[in-house]
């Protein structure tokens, strides 16, 4: 791929992924086929500052692991109001991290 269109889309969301992923996200964006640059545009990323005020409001309830895709925690936490408490408290510090490490797999699996 064009290294002028990775530069583009790397500094357009960098705020999604971690940073010590955004080295590799250029190497595989570097090293894909043309073809899949239009796949890459259309991607919806999560914004994990977004995914916090969710956590925030009804982190106890699982609705931030259900925005994000993870089914089995939100259920998780449904049944035990967030683990009373402790488990969404817990969420708070880490949600975000979680969200950037969902959008990197999604990054991943097109690539």
């Amino acid at each position: 791929m064009d290294a002028q269109k990775v530069d583009a889309f790397i500094m357009a969301n960098n705020k999604f992924f971690q940073d010590y992923q955004v080295a590799t996200i250029k190497n595989m964006l570097l090293e894909a086929d043309e073809s899949k640059w239009t796949l890459v545009q259309t991607l919806q990323f999560k914004d994990p500052t977004i995914v916090l005020i969710i956590s925030l409001l009804g982190g106890s309830l699982g609705i931030d692991r259900f925005f994000i895709g993870d089914m089995g925690l939100g259920v998780g936490k449904l049944i035990t109001c967030g683990g009373f408490g402790i488990w969404a408290i817990v969420d708070w510090f880490l949600i975000m991290g979680a969200t950037r490490d969902k959008n990197f797999k999604k990054l991943q699996a097109i690539l």
